[in-house]
């Protein structure tokens, strides 16, 4: 008879990972991610705000990032950590509301689109590290919900989230009041992502802003520029060869030579 497992944890590949490292492996780290997102309810809807700065751990890997994802026409969902992981999340998400509609003819809720996200979240345990702003309008009026890679939710009428969070939520703290207006709405939200943008290495290039009201969604892409590029090379940039050194070269011909031989014409043949 097999003895069955024991309770509680186990600390076998602590051990492992200890003579790994005393035999001089080095093991992989996490890149750093950054981020500023947030969202806030006003009177007639949900106005959500990004920046638009992708990043490698130190690199600026793309200055003009979409992190607003569309996830219903009432339904829209801002995102941070890794990108990849945020983009499909948010699709697949998206796709199944989209089979709902059509087997239902009702307009997606909020909720359902909240549950779907931290249901798959929580699956995964942490793993795929998406941290998300979902906003929306529906008949219950607007809705606001951070959904946290872990799974776990928060409802409150002014959120953030992302490694600038802590500077575009005391924007929110100092400013919000409620039944704000559409305009109030938009500058506050532009001045908490700026926040971020300029307290926060991993937040930064352009603001992007989402409103959604019952009616109509108005997507602001940018809203407000604030880093533009001052200085430009007029003339490019023209290193010489040798500037980069190289170990091998090999030149490959991409085209091979054929030869065409003229044969003598066949007569057909017709059966």
């Amino acid at each position: 008879m097999e003895d069955r497992p024991t309770g509680g944890f186990s600390f076998d590949l602590c051990k492992r990972n200890e003579y790994l490292e005393g035999k001089g492996y080095k093991p992989v780290k996490a890149m750093k991610t950054g981020t500023t997102i947030a969202g806030i309810i006003f009177k007639d809807g949900v106005v959500l705000g990004a920046d638009t700065r992708a990043t490698e751990d130190t690199i600026v890997a793309d200055k003009n990032c979409e992190k607003i994802h569309y996830i219903a026409p009432n339904i829209y969902c801002c995102g941070a950590g890794t990108a990849a992981d945020t983009e499909q999340v948010t699709a697949m998400v998206s796709s199944q509301l989209e089979l709902h509609r059509l087997a239902t003819g009702r307009k997606s809720r909020v909720v359902t689109s909240l549950t779907m996200l931290k249901s798959h979240l929580f699956k995964y345990q942490g793993h795929v590290s998406a941290a998300l702003v979902l906003g929306g309008v529906d008949i219950t009026g607007p809705g606001l919900f951070t959904v946290y890679p872990h799974g776990s939710t928060d409802k409150l009428p002014f959120v953030t989230m992302g490694s600038g969070s802590l500077a575009a939520m005391a924007v929110f703290e100092s400013g919000f009041k409620d039944d704000m207006t559409e305009e109030e709405a938009k500058t506050l939200v532009a001045a908490a992502i700026s926040a971020g943008v300029f307290n926060d290495l991993g937040s930064g290039s352009n603001i992007d802003l989402c409103v959604i009201t019952a009616d109509k969604v108005q997507m602001i892409r940018p809203y407000e520029t604030p880093n533009q590029r001052k200085f430009r090379r007029v003339s490019g940039y023209d290193f010489p060869r040798g500037t980069t050194p190289f170990l091998k070269e090999k030149i490959a011909s991409l085209r091979k030579e054929i030869t065409v031989v003229e044969g003598i014409p066949e007569a057909m043949v017709v059966s």
